[in-house]
């Protein structure tokens, strides 16, 4: 009922700027007949707001995908080189977390890996808000941080990775069906920060799925259930993320495209060091204002890419 309503929605917006366009045409017609110019002004503003309306609407085509409505599960894991890269993943992290906290979407860090000596290995979040999937879809794949390290004695020029891994929130047995007798679950005590029945209680989770050997775990949570329906959810994203891709591979063989992997092919670069400059090497956007960037400023990032998919028809 929900989707059916946003549908509508959507239906009646179209079918109000047709109305208004049939409108404004039946005006222009009715000046011509009678050589009336007077109308000529307000013809001419009709006209802009409805080309910047339907300019609007059309952008929202890049969001109709069959998940792009849905909140999503963002994964960051840091990559080759060591500290500075794990510093990288946290520093992609927050700036998630702050984008998020600027569209009011609902975010939780559900799993945390620290790194070593500072930074993070890893980190699951997710979501919850209009089209947080649509959005974060933009934003998978790797990321290039080059900087001078302050980790570093020598304060070299150091280039770190990350990727950015993003799933839409399934349901399990609606979305996708998955065999209990395929599942290792094992529970943990929960380490970090959390209170005293966390440390000391068996709350954590972690589950895996043994078929194909993708794992998801949760330690956030005070409750063992708690912690076991997020990873199940986590789980159920992972799975399903694969079976479209491998339904993307099987259509790959059938039309002979060409797709590029996604690790180790990095979708957006942020230079600190010897200029500054963040640029997404799909669209060719960029901008100078790395601090607002890394400050959760990327709206403009995910705008870009999306147009290019509406421009691609996709």
């Amino acid at each position: 009922m929900k989707e059916l309503a946003a549908l509508k929605s959507e239906v009646e917006q179209w079918r109000f700027l047709d109305s208004r366009a049939e409108a404004a045409e039946e005006l222009a017609a009715l000046a011509i007949e009678e050589h009336d110019n007077s109308i000529l002004g307000t013809l001419a503003e009709e006209l802009a707001e409805l080309t910047q309306s339907v300019a609007g609407l059309e952008f929202t085509l890049a969001l109709s995908g069959p998940h792009d409505r849905r909140n999503a599960i963002l994964a960051i894991h840091a990559g080759a080189g060591g500290v500075d890269s794990q510093d990288w993943a946290e520093m992609l992290m927050r700036m998630y977390l702050r984008w998020a906290e600027t569209r009011r979407y609902r975010r939780e860090v559900v799993e945390l890996s620290p790194g070593d000596t500072a930074g993070i290995k890893s980190a699951t979040i997710r979501m919850e808000g209009d089209y947080a999937y649509g959005y974060l879809k933009a934003e998978k794949g790797v990321h290039r941080l080059v900087r001078l390290s302050p980790y570093d004695s020598d304060h070299a020029r150091h280039t770190s990775f990350a990727l950015a891994e993003v799933l839409p929130q399934v349901k399990e047995g609606v979305d996708i069906e998955i065999a209990p007798a395929d599942l290792k679950i094992e529970v943990f005590k929960a380490g970090g920060a959390g209170g005293q029945s966390v440390q000391k209680n068996s709350t954590a989770v972690r589950i895996t799925h043994v078929p194909t050997g993708i794992k998801a775990s949760c330690q956030n949570e005070r409750s063992l259930y708690q912690n076991r329906t997020i990873a199940m959810n986590i789980l159920a994203a992972r799975l399903m993320e694969r079976e479209i891709e491998e339904r993307a591979r099987e259509m790959v063989k059938i039309r002979g495209e060409h797709v590029s992997a996604e690790w180790g092919n990095q979708i957006r670069s942020y230079v600190l060091h010897p200029y500054k400059m963040v640029k997404d090497h799909r669209t060719g956007y960029e901008t100078s204002d790395t601090d607002g960037v890394l400050d959760g400023d990327i709206g403009a990032f995910i705008d870009a890419f999306l147009a290019t998919t509406v421009g691609n028809g996709q």
